[in-house]
């Protein structure tokens, strides 16, 4: 017995969700899911069913043969037009017919005759073939007066009646022409996290606006619209800090002396050549210079980027485990969250993800340990030298920090944040994270365990180089390079604005 699902269309009228009940019953299938909402889409219905491989095929064999099996989601034809008939009885029912042949279904009637136009009716189609557009419109001019206020054979105004065919077009525009089979995959799954989003009081809408809104606001971020946030560093006499704020997700860091850089996370697979425009911008050369990535966990806004690279990746074995599993929360409490598995495979999708082919896995456990974190090795560039830490799993598995309280540097990936030196473009984009699985973090207890340890550990490292008259840069997963002022983080040094125009 497996899980199998499948998306039903079927007409919106008594009957049909038994009829299609009544199908799964007969093969002895287990329905473990069922979504409908016809506030939403009055004629689609999602399943998830347990069955044998062979009563799944029977069970969809006899639900395509009564027309209600989805097997596509192609892009409809739509057509508003107003149509003057007699006022005589028959009329209206003579034209629908015609309406009805072309296979059209039909989303807005308009027609009231104590009103302005009362011999005008106004109607609205959708149309699976655009050829029958055409045909429709030759009967219907021969015969009727008819003018048209809307003519679309490319999906993008398709009414309410059939949403779910708008939102998968909407996600064609975003993603390229895809196989139907993978439309209806994602569409499902959207649906589920819509489910369970609803159950928890939000807007349905909502959850399907916020997923468009993602990845509308990656690719209007690419290109001539790409722009970073920078900071410059000296930290040792052979070794400077950059700090690249992304449009969108994390930051990049890049530790660079004259002959070599290493890179500390990767930002996005799909800023990847506006990144390495900036990178020459600023002086640190092509793919070919880094000898080193690490990457401090598996969001795609962290590692995302990283297959571009030569160099080999540095990570946590559960780090690697989720960019396997294809699911951020893997090795969490939360691991099978409905939730944490679809945004990690739609941001992936969205982000063109494109993780390190060749990955070097840290240690599983240290010989020591720094604050509350074991310390997992070291890693070296130039005159610097960083401790790798290993965090405890709150925002994801396998997350890791870097730290020199030689030089007074703590990367903290996102487990410490300076939120407040987000753009209200950054915080808006963070957020659709939040809604769409509730909380970034997979283990809310722990994450607040290890921000405080962190935060305590710049602190101390603050007073031990007061004498030096140097302070702890705190380098957060997102925003800027801060330091602790009155027990609360402020941008260090200069901020500086790149746009595509400096390239």
């Amino acid at each position: 017995m497996k899980k199998f699902g499948f998306i039903a269309h079927m007409p919106d009228e008594p009957g049909s969700l038994e009829r299609a009940a009544g199908i799964i019953k007969k093969y002895e299938g287990n329905i473990n899911r069922i979504q409908y909402d016809r506030r939403i889409d009055p004629c689609t219905v999602f399943y998830e069913v347990t069955a044998s491989e062979d009563a799944y095929l029977r069970i969809t064999g006899d639900l395509a043969a009564i027309g209600y099996l989805q097997t596509s989601l192609k892009p409809l034809s739509f057509l508003k037009f107003s149509v003057h008939l007699p006022h005589t009885a028959g009329s209206l029912c003579q034209f629908l017919k015609y309406t009805t042949d072309s296979g059209a279904n039909i989303g807005f009637v308009d027609f009231d005759d104590a009103g302005r136009y009362p011999d005008r009716v106004t109607i609205s189609l959708n149309l699976e073939n655009p050829a029958a557009v055409d045909r429709l419109l030759d009967q219907l001019k021969s015969r009727y007066q008819l003018e048209i206020l809307e003519y679309d054979i490319t999906g993008k105004h398709l009414d309410d009646t059939i949403f779910y065919v708008r939102f998968a077009q909407e996600i064609r525009e975003l993603i390229g022409e895809s196989e139907n089979s993978f439309l209806l995959s994602f569409l499902a799954d959207t649906n589920h996290i819509a489910q369970e989003l609803m159950n928890r009081g939000n807007n349905p809408r909502q959850v399907f606006d916020s997923v468009l809104l993602t990845g509308r606001t990656l690719r209007a971020t690419t290109g001539r619209n790409f722009y970073a946030d920078v900071q410059k560093i000296h930290v040792t006499p052979r070794v400077d800090l950059f700090c690249f704020q992304m449009p969108c997700g994390g930051s990049i860091y890049i530790l660079a002396t004259p002959d070599e850089a290493l890179m500390i996370d990767t930002g996005y697979g799909i800023y990847h050549n506006d990144v390495m425009a900036m990178f020459s911008h600023y002086g640190l050369g092509d793919e070919r210079r880094f000898s080193q990535l690490i990457i401090s966990h598996a969001d795609a806004d962290h590692c995302g980027a990283g297959g571009f690279f030569p160099a080999g990746a540095l990570m946590h074995a559960g780090t690697r485990d989720i960019i396997k599993t294809n699911n951020r929360a893997y090795g969490s409490r939360s691991e099978h969250s409905v939730l944490e598995a679809f945004y990690t495979k739609m941001i992936n999708l969205f982000s063109q993800f494109n993780p390190s082919k060749e990955i070097t896995c840290l240690p599983h456990t240290g010989s020591a340990t720094r604050s509350i974190f074991p310390v997992l090795g070291n890693v070296k560039i130039g005159d610097l030298e960083l401790e790798v830490l290993e965090g405890l799993g709150g925002h994801t598995y396998g997350q890791i920090y870097l730290y020199s309280g030689s030089e007074g540097l703590l990367f903290t990936a996102d487990a410490v944040i300076n939120f407040a030196s987000l753009t209200p473009e950054r915080a808006a984009y963070n957020s659709l994270a939040d809604f769409l699985v509730t909380s970034v973090n997979v283990d809310s207890d722990l994450a607040r365990r290890e921000r405080k340890a962190l935060l305590k550990l710049a602190a101390e490292t603050d007073r031990t180089l007061a004498l030096q008259e140097k302070r702890c840069r705190c380098c957060g997963g997102h925003g800027a390079v801060s330091v602790l002022e009155n027990g609360k983080l402020a941008p260090y040094g200069e901020i500086m604005r790149y746009s595509v125009s400096d390239a």
